[in-house]
């Protein structure tokens, strides 16, 4: 159902069972998923403000079943990747901001006014607190929580908690993992490697070679170290 009073460009695609409320603003080169609804004054595909924009041709692509709320705005990419990308069963709350380039998994949340910058990369099962501010090219790591209100200027890895002024490492995740169906011995391995990461008294390198030799080889234990191993940014701390 569209709304007569919402625009939607002649050159925007628009799955099955798509809401697009009153006011609401869908530019061109927009692909739009099944079961999305787009609540009033959101804004979805409008050029990038980013000064290097010279027109060209790029695009906005959301997945399936999200929700997108009041005054949401979500640029479309620029040269850099061409496209900005939203993936399947995410919640965006009343006044965040996509800009252009970034890419989100799936099952994400973003509360209310979150702010992520270019070419930020959220992976799947993240929750931003609500009035987060994140800088452009960082990388938010899946399964995390992120404290209402932080400024977000560093790499976030997997499975933590993130809070404090600055942001600071707070812990793991437990309740969120838990409520996934992750097991015990899952979280255990990766609390074991967060323990080593930031509580041996070992630099980032030295740590993560001890996780390589101590710890079993699991794919918790070792998308943290892929993750850490590929942030050009370097993770948060301790």
């Amino acid at each position: 159902m569209v709304s007569p009073l919402a625009y939607v460009s002649p050159k925007a695609q628009l799955g099955k069972n798509v809401t697009i409320d009153a006011f609401a603003y869908i530019d061109d080169n927009v692909i739009l998923g099944d079961n999305c609804h787009v609540f009033p004054s959101a804004v979805i595909g409008a050029v990038p403000q980013d000064l290097k924009f010279q027109g060209e041709e790029t695009w906005t692509i959301i997945g399936d079943n999200c929700v997108l709320r009041e005054f949401v705005t979500v640029h479309r990419g620029t040269a850099s990747k061409t496209k900005t990308v939203i993936g399947n069963n995410n919640l965006i709350m009343a006044y965040c901001h996509v800009a252009h380039d970034c890419v989100l998994g799936n099952n994400i949340i973003m509360s209310n006014a979150t702010q992520l910058a270019g070419e930020v990369v959220v992976d799947d099962y993240a929750i931003i607190g609500g009035g987060s501010l994140v800088h452009q090219f960082t990388h938010i790591g899946g399964h995390c929580m992120v404290q209402g209100g932080s400024k977000v200027n560093k790499d976030i890895p997997p499975y933590a908690i993130i809070a404090r002024d600055p942001i600071a490492f707070c812990g793991i995740n437990s309740v969120g993992l838990n409520r996934r169906g992750f097991t015990p011995e899952q979280i255990h391995v990766i609390q074991e490697v967060y323990r080593l990461l930031y509580n041996s008294g070992l630099n980032t390198t030295q740590a993560l070679a001890q996780i390589e030799t101590t710890l079993p080889q699991t794919p918790e234990r070792d998308y943290i170290i892929n993750f850490i191993k590929s942030s050009p940014r370097g993770i948060v701390k301790g």
